[in-house]
C-alpha cells in the first residue's frame, strides 16, 4: 500500500457541524471498526454525530442521499470483498457512482469510506485496527469534515 501523497490532515475544528455516519453491516467486523474509528474522529473534532446502519453497500446511496439533505457532511462506510463473480464490480461501481452523484447533487460532502478489496486481510490492513497500515474510517471522517468547513467559507 502506497501512502505517497497522503494529505497530513490530522484534525479539523468541526465545532457546530453535524455529520451522519452511514455504515453497512456486511463484513461486520471490518465495518464495525471503520465505524468506530469514524465516530471517534468526529467526536475528537467536535462534530455532532448521527449514526445510521444499513444492510449492505448497495443500500448506502439512498440513505446517504437522505442524510445529505439534512447534515453538513456524510460518511459512507462499508466493505466489499471480491468473490468469484462480477457482482463485486457491479456493487463497487454502483456505490461509487451513487455516492459521487449525491455529493454533487446535494452540494454536501460525502466521504466514500467503502473498502473495495480482494480479501479480508486487505480490509483488516485498511480498517484502523491495532497494527493496521491505514485507518480509512478516520480518514473518511477527516475528509468529510474538512470539506464541510471549506464549503462554509464559500457560503
Amino acid at each position: 500500500m502506497s501512502k505517497e501523497g497522503l494529505p497530513q490532515i490530522e484534525t479539523v475544528d468541526a465545532a457546530g457541524l453535524a455529520v451522519a455516519v452511514v455504515t453497512a453491516t456486511w463484513n461486520e467486523k471490518i465495518c464495525d471498526q471503520l465505524h468506530q474509528r469514524a465516530i471517534d474522529t468526529a467526536q475528537q473534532c467536535g462534530a455532532e454525530v448521527k449514526d445510521v446502519r444499513v444492510v449492505g453497500a448497495l443500500e448506502l446511496p439512498v440513505v446517504v442521499q437522505a442524510a445529505a439533505r439534512k447534515y453538513d457532511a456524510v460518511v459512507a462506510l462499508g466493505c466489499v470483498i471480491r468473490g468469484g463473480t462480477p457482482h463485486f464490480d457491479y456493487v463497487c461501481d454502483s456505490v461509487t457512482q451513487g455516492l459521487t452523484r449525491i455529493a454533487l447533487d446535494e452540494s454536501t460532502p460525502v466521504a466514500n469510506g467503502v473498502l473495495t478489496v480482494n480479501d479480508e486481510q486487505q480490509a483488516i490492513d485498511r480498517a484502523g485496527f491495532e497494527g493496521s497500515v491505514e485507518d480509512k474510517g478516520a480518514e473518511a471522517m477527516i475528509a468529510a469534515l474538512d470539506t464541510a468547513v471549506k464549503l462554509r467559507t464559500l457560503a
